[in-house]
């Protein structure tokens, strides 16, 4: 018993040994043999073997941000999103100016529904020089606009894409991801595919500069679709754009016939009314501050309005509404030293003046 106890002990000894024995090449390699390794595995596209040299000399030195930049982009292209992410994160937090990792960290995040911190940083990216790489720039923005629209930010969806098409690119989900932000979708299905379509090329003439071919493109939205909804609030935002303020109103009041709730075709009318006819603007301005008693936008009309046509302290409790709804808009402090003024309450005017003076130069900046 003993012996054969003995025996096995040996066995296993001289098992481990042989173990450490073959490791030995790998243990004396040093961590710039197996980066140069890993760079030249790259360079060739042997990006699984890459990938795995890359893996084992940022064991060897973990502060080495450009293997994890390089990592997380080999991993990214295998479809390994949650791998990449963890790679990248490491890359941005040793470089946190490295605008093309933070762009490629919010692609993974993107790809993993993770959307609040894909555009934190997608827009970071954007900020840090992602942008100097056109092909990354493009894919950046396609991202971005696709998430804005998931996340119901319709507008800043719309402005985002049509950057993009503003260089002239028009692949048809660019289109279609423009006609869902124009109409306020999220998505299109087999019943609304030809008018998101139709609405996408719309804005993608829009966003070129293209006025003649746009406007042919919402008036025939419009005719085909013109009780879809926001077919005719688009159209009115593209006309009120082109300064063709009659006709966008014209546009708007066809908006809330089909949608009678509709606030942001009541507010484009109260906006135009401001400059064309404050009296006419007010009814429209009371039902926005209706529908939305907590929007800074409806309060900020509404006083506005109320202030052209005399009426000066309602004007300025609907102005004061939307100074505390939204205390940096430096255009309210402007109406409110206006509207003070008039009632003579001088010193009042006088900080809402001095107010607006430094809201107004922290904007330009």
């Amino acid at each position: 018993m003993e012996v054969s106890l003995l025996s096995r002990r040996i066995r296993r000894h001289a098992a481990l040994a042989a173990c450490l024995f073959r490791a030995l090449p790998l243990l004396s390699q040093s961590f710039e043999d197996l980066a140069a390794r890993a760079n030249e595995a790259r360079q060739s596209d042997r990006t699984d073997e890459a990938a795995s040299l890359y893996q084992k000399a940022l064991a060897r030195r973990p502060a080495w941000g450009e293997g994890w930049w390089y990592l997380g982009t080999l991993l990214y292209d295998r479809d390994d999103y949650s791998e990449a992410a963890a790679a990248l994160q490491h890359a941005v937090t040793l470089n946190p100016q490295s605008g093309p990792a933070a762009a490629m960290l919010g692609l993974c995040e993107a790809k993993l529904d993770r959307g609040s911190d894909a555009l934190v940083h997608l827009d970071a990216g954007l900020k840090q020089g992602a942008g100097a790489d056109p092909a990354l720039r493009r894919v950046v923005l396609y991202t971005k606009g696709t998430l804005l629209l998931a996340a119901g930010r319709f507008g800043d969806a719309q402005e985002t894409l049509d950057m993009l098409a503003r260089e002239g690119i028009a692949e048809d989900e660019l289109i279609m991801a423009l006609g869902c932000a124009v109409l306020g979708l999220k998505t299109a299905d087999g019943a609304t595919h030809e008018i998101v379509r139709q609405a996408g090329w719309a804005e993608h003439f829009a966003a070129q500069g293209d006025y003649t071919q746009a406007e042919r493109e919402y008036a025939t939205l419009a005719a085909q679709a013109p009780g879809f909804h926001d077919v005719q609030f688009a159209y009115g935002r593209f006309l009120l754009a082109n300064h063709q303020d009659d006709r966008a109103v014209e546009a708007f009041e066809r908006e809330i016939q089909n949608t009678p709730n509709h606030l942001l075709a009541r507010l484009g009318i109260a906006g135009i009314k401001l400059q064309t006819g404050p009296a006419a603007g007010v009814p429209y301005a009371e039902q926005a501050v209706k529908l939305a008693p907590g929007l800074c936008e409806s309060h900020y009309l509404l006083g506005a309005l109320l202030l052209e046509t005399g009426d000066t302290q309602r004007a300025i409790r609907e102005l004061e509404n939307a100074r505390r709804l939204d205390p940096r808009q430096a255009r309210v402090y402007f109406e409110l030293s206006r509207a003070y003024a008039k009632v003579q309450r001088k010193e009042d005017a006088a900080r809402a003046r001095a107010e607006f003076a430094r809201l107004n130069q922290e904007n330009s900046k």
